[in-house]
């Protein structure tokens, strides 16, 4: 048996062994950041990487508004994730700039307030969301997607983000201008619709943007 014939029965044996084919999506690229360096007081960096698993339970429907939030599941090893099809949007929260509002498929779901649980270092309800944004924010970039961040976050250095990739993060009701131009917007300009996968373990958060099959 030649082969050519060999590698035709082998491919058919295995597409009818009984294992279902998976397949596999590409990852297109992926970074880790660390949760253990984003403040040098061991307090106020514990409140930074709770605001920054807070939001991705969010994002991930494992946290709802109204909802009593569960520290025990916010902090468990997880993964969470969301898609966007060719010429659809991200924004980090749902007051966006009219130009990107007929495109938002996704948003975090938080507004990184007391009443959703996020906590204060005693300056700042919801500190962190800015570095996860930024994290985001480099990923994107890397990746080849369109992405628009009209605000630095240029008053603080963000451990593992160069200075211009900071994200500046706001949300405030009654405040549409100011929350507009602080928010994160990611649009898929590929042909395949891909995905944002968040895994974190520990100290450890890993993002992945992969191209779905």
């Amino acid at each position: 048996m030649n082969n050519t014939i060999l590698g035709i029965v082998t491919a058919v044996t295995v597409m009818f062994s009984g294992q279902p084919v998976v397949p596999v999506n590409k990852v297109i690229t992926e970074a880790n950041y660390s949760l253990a360096n984003r403040y040098s007081n061991t307090y106020v960096n514990d409140v930074f990487a709770d605001n920054i698993l807070l939001t991705l339970a969010y994002l991930g429907g494992k946290v709802k508004k109204g909802e009593a939030v569960s520290w025990d599941m916010v902090k468990k090893p997880a993964s969470n994730s969301f898609t966007l099809k060719p010429g659809e949007s991200f924004a980090f929260h749902d007051t966006p700039l009219e130009k990107f509002k007929k495109s938002i498929v996704a948003t975090t779901n938080a507004h990184f307030n007391s009443s959703e649980g996020f906590k204060s270092d005693g300056w700042l309800v919801g500190d962190g969301v800015c570095h996860l944004a930024s994290f985001m924010y480099a990923v994107a970039k890397k990746a080849g997607l369109e992405t628009e961040a009209p605000t630095r976050h240029d008053f603080a250095k963000i451990p593992d983000v160069p200075r211009e990739l900071g994200v500046s993060i706001y949300y405030m009701p009654d405040n549409p201008s100011s929350s507009t131009a602080q928010n994160l917007y990611i649009t898929n300009n590929f042909s395949k619709t891909i995905a944002f996968v968040f895994t974190h373990e520990k100290d450890n958060l890993n993002i992945k943007v992969e191209e779905m099959n």
